[in-house]
């Protein structure tokens, strides 16, 4: 029992006690401390043997392990005790998860329905990206915004609490107006390369756009060719309704919000690596591409895991600090009863 305890304790700064007979070293190197000669004269002090030198050095003693007492309290504490848990298994499966959300002019269009009242694309995409999120336990997701310039809102992480957030912080037109497909794809193979822990098969990047490329140091299909490369694999969602009514001047008529939605490219780029094209005209067909790609077997890793550690410094400094004030508070009271302090 012993050794595990043992085992469980680890020292964060071990060299801390070295510093032990520092004050010992001080003590021999400097010069004693002249002492006041009291001018209080007591009468009849030769009667009370209690009160000479027997008395003093008792107190002298105690004084002394006290303080060395204190002193390893504080090496102690300095030296970061840890306290090492049991081995702990994370829940990893092994997949590198990239989200890339279009967030041009284009996405604020009011095209959708939930819960029987009109939305705009962005909307229904996070309520929707939200749920798949949630259910990616064990992922690590990242999060890439983009319109007219795309940006990693979030790096790959297993926060999938904060991924969430972030998402629904989302505006339209944060990014710009127009929309940068290319550099899309091109920033996120970059940040998968980055963050690479396994085999490229374990490289996801979903695109939902509900446009076509107009801006961007990269074209979607070069972007896509340096993904196939990297062995990234890419699905994207064509977001948009054929048909929206409209109000006008001369009353109500019917246009198609997403003719300019590039489909042939978006199915070149997911067919060049290796991946597929869904498109989603509503709420509901957006929920169920996204319960398809949530059904993607997750590629198996390694296990990794971690023991936790936990602080104990406090504890031998919270007990030093006990112990000196204690040893102050008696002194004083001993001064303030006009006798002799404890200790002196």
């Amino acid at each position: 029992m012993m050794e595990s305890l043992l085992e469980s304790l680890s020292w964060q700064w071990l060299w801390a006690f070295a510093l032990l007979p520092l004050p010992f070293l001080v003590r021999m190197l400097l010069p004693p401390v002249q002492r006041q000669q009291s001018v209080a004269y007591v009468p009849f002090s030769a009667e009370w043997p209690d009160a000479s030198g027997a008395r003093t050095d008792k107190h002298e003693r105690a004084r002394l392990w006290l303080a060395t007492l204190i002193w390893l309290l504080v090496i102690i504490a300095a030296a970061r005790p840890q306290w090492v848990g049991d081995a702990v298994e994370l829940p990893v499966s092994g997949r590198d998860l990239m989200l890339a959300v279009d967030i041009s002019g284009s996405m604020q269009t009011p095209d959708f329905e939930m819960a029987g009242r009109a939305v705009d694309r962005l909307t229904a995409t996070k309520a929707v990206a939200d749920a798949f999120i949630e259910r990616r336990e064990g992922d690590r997701i990242g999060l890439i915004l983009f319109g007219s310039q795309a940006y990693v809102q979030t790096p790959l992480t297993f926060d999938r609490k904060t991924v969430r957030r972030l998402l629904d912080e989302a505006v339209v037109g944060l990014a710009g107006k127009a929309t940068a497909i290319g550099d899309a794809i091109g920033l996120a193979t970059k940040r998968l390369q980055q963050g690479e822990t396994g085999t490229s098969q374990e490289q996801v990047l979903i695109l939902l756009t509900d446009g076509v490329n107009t801006t961007g140091a990269l074209s979607p299909m070069q972007a896509a060719e340096l993904a196939a490369r990297r062995g990234l694999t890419i699905y994207t969602i064509g977001i948009g309704a054929d048909a929206m009514m409209i109000e006008s001047f001369f009353g109500s008529r019917q246009i198609n919000p997403s003719a300019e939605l590039d489909e042939k490219t978006l199915t070149a780029i997911a067919e060049k690596t290796g991946g597929r094209y869904f498109r989603a005209h509503n709420t509901k067909e957006l929920q169920q591409i996204y319960q398809l790609i949530d059904q993607l077997e997750p590629v198996e890793k390694d296990k990794q895991v971690y023991r936790p550690r936990h602080a104990l410094f406090m504890w031998p400094l919270g007990l030093a600090l006990l112990l000196a004030s204690g040893f102050l508070l008696v002194r004083g009271f001993g001064r303030s009863i006009g006798g002799q302090p404890w200790m002196h």
